[in-house]
């Protein structure tokens, strides 16, 4: 994996991806591009993804595996943004209860008992997308923010 990134703007990867964000999963179709909000799960130099069998991005996958991956963490209020920017190829696998239970934690806490019941009782008619990023772009495009004091003339 290629990380490409600007010495001045920059911040550690690995950091970012242990936090609970959404990812934005690009695919094609033959209607065009698609974007999937998801949750992830950063595990040995690849993104995990559950999917389920409402989930039309897994068949794309199949048909064509090269794919993007954008996540974004953002808080207007003291003017954090952070970017990371995946492209690479995704493999439909089978179902795993144990990654998908790391991968659900980190959103859903360590306890099982306080999920919602149907994230407890997936199983084989699910997938795991497994994504190998080529190259990652990462940016942190934060900006300063101005009290609204500093805002009247």
């Amino acid at each position: 994996m290629r990380i490409i990134r600007d010495k001045n703007q920059s911040f550690d990867l690995n950091h970012f991806l242990q936090k609970p964000l959404f990812a934005h999963l690009a695919t094609v179709s033959e209607l065009g591009p698609r974007e999937s909000p998801v949750w992830f799960h950063w595990e040995e130099d690849r993104l995990w993804i559950i999917g389920t069998p409402d989930d039309t991005f897994p068949v794309r996958i199949q048909k064509e595996p090269k794919c993007a991956i954008g996540i974004i963490e953002f808080n207007p209020r003291s003017g954090l943004v952070l970017h990371a920017g995946f492209r690479g190829k995704a493999l439909v696998k089978a179902y795993n209860q144990e990654l998908a239970n790391r991968l659900l934690a980190r959103y859903l806490g360590p306890d099982l008992s306080l999920w919602d019941p149907r994230f407890l009782h997936m199983g084989e008619e699910n997938s795991l997308i497994c994504f190998e990023p080529e190259t990652v772009v990462i940016r942190d495009q934060s900006y300063n923010v101005r009290s609204e004091k500093q805002n009247v003339m």
